[in-house]
């Protein structure tokens, strides 16, 4: 342990207690990597802050010595959004998980950025409220504010960026501001809550979020829907959505998939490129609804077309669509995932998707293709062997063509992942000059560069 980091980690101990301070390796282990390809970097210290204060007085100190801070939430992120590639202090933020306020006639709650996201739930159930953003994972709130998380119910009723309505943040030197209010909407300045959100801790750690809830629906109908080709499954979502019928969730999940999700879960689904559903609403216009459904996708030639409206029943049929992870790191043991997350204009959803199938054949690596096709964002992935240079290789040019293919039609490197490691080289190209802005308010909001350094923009 070099001597500024012994100094730093005895002056932590001044200020946070015994058991928040830890430089056990294995526990370092754990804040060296998250769900992503991308290579662990053990931090040299990691804390457990638990109260704001406990926050600046980290911050402070990180400031002082000038060494990097790197938030840390679940550990669910996918693009090394919270690995520490310049080592320093990574904040656990687990032990801020405090449901601060709940108030069910404004359809807000405050939150710890340590809560999660079926923590968060599993309370507002109580008030017949729901929080809607689904990335999949159990992700902290914190992190999902940081990387602008979305997921399948994006479609319907938007993503992060759209539900945050106040932060708490301590800034670089340790000074603490708020970013919005409590009003539904505002005119007053520059709009802060676009900026921290998605902002994957270069700018600030969130200490307090205060988000907008929904009411849980009176009824619920999920859907799944068979077609002979991609192209045809689209252009039939395309159309329902153009229809204005009020889609809660709408998925595609590719051939190849469906046959990889059929071996994990030994079950016997068509293997064609197959659309997940979901109505929210009541029970009355979801019959109507429904049944209008299953005319347009008639029109584009649908297979078959089934619903489900119990709950034991819409889990099972969503299966196929929350286990594809699993299905192919349990079908291909040894490897790793790599996952692109590219969103195109819808119109260009299609040709995206079919130049990825071309890209994954062309690798000679297995993989496959799923996307929340409603709004132009998917994932291609394909299982590679990280001790293999070819095949990293291989791998890496696949993800470059898939991120050149979308900036060439309009789109963005990144939906719903966020930037982290494995995007930055991508922002001069997508962003244009508008990048040296970004680069101007990072170094006026943190002119030492400790805030995670390393993510979004090349060092």
């Amino acid at each position: 342990m070099s001597y500024i980091v012994s100094t730093v980690v005895e002056e932590l101990l001044t200020v946070l207690k015994e058991d928040q301070v830890t430089t056990n390796e294995t526990v370092r282990e754990l804040h060296a990597k998250d769900e992503s390809h991308h290579k662990p970097i053990l931090p040299d210290v990691v804390v457990f802050p638990r109260s704001t204060e406990d926050v600046q007085a980290i911050v402070k100190l990180a400031s002082q010595h000038l060494i990097p801070i790197v938030p840390f939430g679940a550990g669910s992120s996918l693009e090394g959004n919270s690995i520490p590639v310049h080592k320093g202090i990574s904040i656990d933020f687990s032990q801020m998980n405090e449901i601060l306020e709940i108030s069910p006639e404004d359809l807000l709650v405050k939150v710890q950025p340590g809560v999660t996201r079926l923590q968060l739930n599993k309370e507002l159930k109580k008030h017949g409220l729901q929080f809607t953003v689904d990335p999949g994972a159990d992700a902290s709130i914190g992190g999902m504010v940081a990387t602008n998380a979305s997921g399948t119910t994006a479609v319907h009723y938007g993503v992060m960026r759209d539900q945050v309505r106040d932060l708490e943040v301590v800034l670089a030197d340790g000074s603490v501001i708020h970013t919005g209010n409590l009003a539904v909407k505002s005119s007053s300045g520059y709009h802060l809550n676009g900026l921290f959100v998605g902002s994957e801790g270069t700018l600030g750690c969130f200490t307090e979020i205060t988000i907008q809830v929904y009411g849980i629906p009176e009824f619920v109908t999920a859907g799944r829907a068979v077609f002979e080709t991609v192209d045809a499954a689209i252009d039939a979502v395309t159309v329902l959505r153009q229809a204005g019928i009020q889609i809660g969730r709408v998925e595609l999940v590719d051939a190849f998939s469906v046959r990889q999700a059929n071996i994990y879960k030994e079950t016997n689904y068509e293997e064609k490129p197959t659309i997940f559903l979901e109505f929210h609403g009541n029970q009355s216009g979801m019959e109507e609804d429904v049944a209008y459904t299953k005319e347009i996708f008639e029109e584009f030639g649908c297979l078959s077309i089934s619903f489900e409206t119990d709950t034991a029943s819409r889990n099972k049929l969503w299966e196929v669509r929350h286990h594809i992870a699993y299905a192919y790191t349990h079908g291909y043991p040894g490897r790793k995932m790599m996952t692109t997350d590219v969103c195109v204009p819808i119109s260009k959803l299609a040709a995206a998707i079919r130049f990825a199938r071309t890209q994954i054949e062309e690798t000679g690596l297995e993989g496959g293709v799923i996307g929340h096709v409603g709004d132009g964002n998917f994932h291609a992935m394909v299982m590679f062997d990280t001790n293999s240079e070819d095949e990293v290789a291989r791998a890496t040019k696949f993800n470059e063509n898939l991120v050149e293919f979308a900036l060439s039609q309009g789109g963005t490197c990144t939906g719903e992942h966020g930037v982290g490691i494995g995007k930055s080289k991508y922002q001069q190209k997508e962003h244009g000059a508008a990048l040296q802005v970004m680069k101007a308010i990072k170094v006026t909001l943190d002119p030492n560069n400790i805030m995670n350094p390393g993510k979004i923009f090349i060092d």
